[in-house]
């Protein structure tokens, strides 16, 4: 089972991450992805997001070139294990056509 996340908003970074641990309760083998962007990339600076990140480490962690520009972050700001992707958008379509079923909480 493959599965992306997608968090656009700050507000949804607990949401999502209630889902993911729902999810790996259920299929602890699932290949799981968040991809966060516009307002939600802002997520990534909190401490509850890097404790998540820190106890996750077979989920992948997408953030948005474009959304961290818009936020003035840079990867320094990004928890450890968080990969860059140029555009969310863009990132999320490929990750569809690779056959990740698409959730935003």
């Amino acid at each position: 089972m493959k599965v992306v996340f997608h968090v656009d908003e700050m507000e949804k970074w607990q949401v999502a991450t209630g889902n993911i641990n729902n999810l790996l309760k259920l299929q602890p083998d699932a290949e799981i992805v968040l991809v966060a962007n516009g307002t939600g990339i802002q997520s990534y600076e909190l401490k509850q997001a890097r404790a998540f990140i820190a106890a996750h480490p077979n989920v992948s962690f997408h953030a948005c070139q474009n959304a961290m520009n818009s936020h003035n972050l840079t990867t320094a700001d990004l928890p450890a294990g968080v990969e860059v992707v140029p555009a969310g958008v863009l990132d999320l379509i490929e990750l569809q056509g690779q056959g990740f079923a698409y959730i935003k909480p």
